[in-house]
């Protein structure tokens, strides 16, 4: 019997892992790069506000969800 022979060598391997660090250091600066403009950018300039619209927002029925709407129109009808 004879053994199993690999019909890649070991060059050819390692060309594959080069090519995924190259793809994997460019996701990252991608990521790295639009992490950085949204800083510049100001979109965590403040991050308290949103936070505190909940409690200000008016309890009108259009902003009701769908079951608290249907249960109030009963009630009132």
């Amino acid at each position: 019997m004879g053994a199993a022979v690999d019909d890649c060598g070991t060059d050819e391997h390692m060309n594959v892992i080069l090519i995924l660090i190259l793809i994997s250091l460019a996701v990252a600066l991608t990521f790295l790069g639009a992490f950085i403009w949204a800083v510049k950018s100001g979109q965590y300039e403040d991050t308290e506000t949103p936070s505190l619209r909940i409690l200000t927002e008016d309890d009108s029925a259009s902003q009701m969800p769908l079951r608290t709407a249907i249960e109030h129109s009963d009630t009132s009808a």
